[in-house]
């Protein structure tokens, strides 16, 4: 289901284009993250080219930085979905359970991250000897 947008949105939309050259992702991948469910457009031309809004960029980026830390597609929409959740609540709501999921996603990112910090000490270290020779 695709929202109306408001007037606004829709002058400051961007095609796919110029949203791969932003975000520095193929139009391959940003088709195939539609395809999936992952970034679906904000809209559509009347021809029917994908048309994308700041919010559409800045999940993609959001996507984007999930990548390096070996997230799959699946956790990727589960953190998506737990995100538009917050951002849907109303004022006053309980977010208790939501919350909780986005810590869960805040700490296996953070395990993940001291692994590549890991990985790449060791990297440094081969490099060091390498340069020793």
């Amino acid at each position: 289901m695709v929202k109306e947008m408001t007037a606004e949105e829709v002058v400051a939309t961007m095609h796919i284009g110029e949203l791969a050259d932003r975000s520095q992702i193929s139009l391959r991948t940003i088709r195939h993250y539609d395809e999936v469910g992952l970034l679906k457009p904000s809209g559509r031309t009347d021809g029917g080219f994908r048309l994308y809004t700041e919010r559409d960029f800045t999940r993609l980026l959001l996507i984007r930085r999930m990548k390096p830390l070996g997230f799959t597609l699946e956790a990727m929409a589960g953190l998506l979905k737990v995100i538009d959740a917050l951002e849907a609540a109303a004022p006053g709501e309980d977010v208790t359970d939501i919350r909780t999921e986005l810590n869960g996603f805040i700490e296996e990112a953070a395990r993940r991250r001291a692994k590549l910090e890991e990985q790449l000490g060791m990297a440094d270290e081969f490099l060091a000897l390498l340069r020793a020779r």
